[in-house]
């Protein structure tokens, strides 16, 4: 990836993160790579000043640390998550129809527009579990790779209605059509992509994904297109920061949950304990004498960079826009706020956003939902209720957010690079 710019390394990342297992896998060879040690393979005690260290939960979250070698008066935390909305593949999925054909039995996994899933190549990955040396269920991660799947829409011919608006059932119209041959397996295509054999699979996390190849776009390569860009865009952007940093006032911490699509509420999401127990055990580590009056201070001192991309302005639909906080691909950076705090943006945390900006010249935009469109929620909130730090929400600009295939600016993923590199003080 050296040679690339830093959009077309992060379309490179997306196109090999096919699911939230390989974003993860994807985000600890980079760590590796720059000399990160694994928390778990370390003794009690081990982390010191100068060292770099990750952890991960579920194979699909992860948490990083860089530790200065001065003493430090706080966190600085960029989140992002790994997941995006697709389709769950069920257990037992094959459903044969009309003695021909055989689909899947599938179920949405998050908030999806449907029809884009439709007449376009479609695959399968994730992960398959075996039995392990130790005894413990082994996961191996499996990505077909081939045009195996598509979701056939019904011929005008036969709906004339259709383009004046339809229902997609995701049980009966979203099903995807697997092939002809009646024996065919997904768990036996999985075993083979695992290389081990279909009766030794003891258990599965499967997802359909999108073949289409992230691309540059536009008349004049303005845009880029690609799916999963919510919220793999942010997750690679601030990553580069991370690693591009060198903190020596702050404990630097970049974080990639997964499960933001349907809540956050599992061991892997926002809605946990990881992010509190690991920077419980960076301090333990790092200042084992300090009491919790003390470590209440650091936390105050600290600040988390909630990054999950925001909507753009709509050339079709403009009006669905808030009338003065109008975000625009390219145009940099996207500090957003919501009355409710979906978003946690206060004065406090925009101040410090906008000083780093100010100062490294990012450009910075604002976003707010219309007050009569409710808007989604994110990862500041729920994480700052389980660590209290201030915190602000920022993202990038997309268009067709939740679709299949997403359309952002080509500039947008170095600003938040340099935001995140900067923000790590």
């Amino acid at each position: 990836m050296k040679n690339q710019s830093i959009t077309e390394a992060m379309l490179q990342f997306i196109e090999e993160s096919p699911t939230a297992f390989h974003a993860a896998a994807n985000v600890e060879a980079l760590l590796l790579e720059n000399g990160f040690e694994k928390l778990e393979n370390l003794a009690e005690g081990a982390l010191v000043p100068g060292g770099s260290y990750y952890t991960m939960q579920n194979g699909s979250a992860v948490l990083a640390v860089k530790i200065p070698e001065n003493p430090t008066k706080g966190f600085r935390i960029a989140a992002s998550h790994s997941d995006s909305p697709c389709f769950k593949i069920k257990e037992v999925p094959e459903m044969k129809v009309e003695n021909t054909y055989v689909k899947l039995n599938v179920e949405k996994y998050g908030g999806m527009i449907l029809s884009p899933w439709l007449d376009r190549p479609l695959s399968v990955a994730g992960r398959v579990f075996v039995a392990g040396k130790d005894g413990k269920p082994e996961a191996k991660l499996v990505n077909l790779k081939k045009d195996l799947l598509i979701i056939p829409n019904v011929a005008i011919h036969f709906n004339r209605e259709i383009n004046n608006g339809f229902a997609y059932n995701p049980q009966t119209d979203m099903a995807p059509l697997m092939g002809l041959d009646q024996e065919l397996s997904i768990k036996r295509l999985c075993a083979e992509a695992a290389d081990v054999a279909e009766e030794e699979i003891l258990g599965s996390d499967l997802y359909v994904y999108n073949r289409d190849k992230g691309r540059i776009m536009g008349a004049d390569d303005s845009l880029i297109g690609s799916p999963r860009l919510d919220d793999l865009q942010c997750a690679y952007a601030t990553l580069r920061g991370f690693l591009a940093s060198k903190p020596e006032e702050s404990i630097s911490v970049y974080a990639l949950f997964d499960n933001e699509e349907v809540g956050s509420g599992t061991k892997q999401g926002a809605d946990s304990t990881f992010l509190e127990e690991f920077l419980e055990i960076v301090l333990e580590n790092v200042y084992p004498d300090k009491n919790r009056l003390w470590k209440r201070s650091f936390y105050q001192n600290s600040f988390l960079l909630s990054a999950d991309n925001g909507h753009a302005v709509h050339p079709n639909h403009p009006e669905k826009t808030d009338p003065t906080n109008r975000p625009y691909l390219n145009g940099g950076v996207v500090l957003k706020y919501n009355g409710s705090q979906k978003y946690t943006t206060d004065g406090y945390s925009a101040a410090i956003v906008r000083q780093i900006c100010n100062t490294w010249e990012i450009p910075l935009q604002t976003f707010a939902n219309r007050s009569d469109i409710a808007g989604g929620s994110t990862l500041g909130n729920i994480s700052t209720a389980h660590v209290s730090i201030p915190s602000a929400d920022v993202g990038l600009a997309q268009l067709a957010m939740h679709s299949a295939f997403e359309t952002a600016g080509v500039k947008d993923t170095e600003a938040l690079a340099q935001l995140a590199e900067h923000l790590f003080v």
